[in-house]
């Protein structure tokens, strides 16, 4: 049986990207970018605050770290209910002791049935991005197109009215975009998204109705990858971001500002016998000289504020 000619037909077949949103780009041939204060290596913390519905919808597929047992599954609906109840806490706690600002990707869910959570972390100065309605508003290409924006919509009107101004971040669930999710938060007034992990710099995606900026949160320095699927522990962890750091803070003599992302899960670095590795780590990057905590917003402010 010989092969249809059509099949090797791939009318995105070209140098570059198989795609228009953006172009190729390599990293160490951009102009230098400089972080505020003569500072080097902006570490970006990013806190993903869930709340899971005890039904995974499956729709249209199950997020990492959704229920797994039959129903009720009160085993890890209690597990993930930890991070709200006492893990975002300590994580708050730790980040007032060390004088540093996190971003928080939030369901709306949160906003909905703990406010008391979402004004701790506006008091403690730190920034709330989207992060979807709840653990089912998961988002892929075969989601219909009008169900992705009331989605977004939703999402973003929830903390709207929570916080009292409109999120200018999103972070899709298991960072899943279909191919309308940049257009689409751009239409919603997003100025930045943090699902794609190819870059140490932000970088401005295209779309039909307008810009909107890519800031990468590299997913293999995040707990839930690490800690929860790795089986790693958070000594090993905080070893491996003291290496990337430095690594970060002597490629930035070379060729400008670089970014040290980290991604935290309140019910999994939040548990007791993590906090104190957790908290030295905190402490460490917090007295290097070439460390700025920044948020997203204001990291994606300063890049945007220089000549590239």
């Amino acid at each position: 049986m010989s092969l249809d000619p059509a099949y090797l037909d791939y009318p995105k077949r070209r140098a570059g990207m198989d795609h228009d949103l953006y172009t190729a780009s390599n990293l160490f041939t951009r102009p230098p970018v400089a972080w505020p204060d003569g500072k080097s290596v902006a570490v970006a913390i990013l806190v993903n605050l869930e709340w899971f519905p005890i039904l995974p919808s499956d729709t249209p597929f199950r997020a990492p770290g959704h229920m797994q047992t039959p129903y009720p599954d009160y085993r890890h609906y209690t597990a993930r209910e930890y991070g709200t109840r006492v893990g975002s806490y300590r994580l708050l706690d730790a980040f007032a002791k060390a004088g540093v600002k996190a971003t928080v990707a939030a369901n709306a869910a949160i906003a909905e049935r703990y406010p008391s959570i979402i004004a701790d972390l506006l008091a403690g100065g730190h920034e709330i991005i989207a992060h979807s309605t709840d653990m089912n508003g998961t988002i892929a290409t075969d989601l219909p197109e009008d169900e992705e924006r009331a989605l977004i919509l939703k999402a973003r009107d929830t903390f709207t009215q929570a916080i009292g101004t409109a999120p200018r971040g999103w972070q899709s669930i298991a960072r899943s975009q279909s191919w309308n999710t940049p257009r689409l938060l751009v239409e919603a007034g997003f100025d930045y998204m943090c699902d794609w992990v190819n870059d140490d710099l932000p970088y401005v995606a295209t779309t039909s109705a307008g810009t909107i900026v890519s800031l990468s949160f590299n997913h293999e320095l995040s707990d839930r990858q690490l800690i929860a699927v790795q089986q790693q522990s958070m000594d090993s962890v905080a070893q491996q971001v003291e290496d990337a750091f430095d690594w970060l803070k002597d490629e930035a003599i070379r060729f400008g500002g670089r970014i040290l992302p980290l991604t935290l899960t309140p019910y999994i670095t939040g548990l007791p016998y993590r906090m104190d590795a957790f908290e030295a780590l905190l402490d460490g990057l917090a007295a290097r000289p070439e460390a700025w905590f920044a948020t997203a917003g204001e990291i994606v402010d300063s890049w945007q504020g220089q000549a590239r």
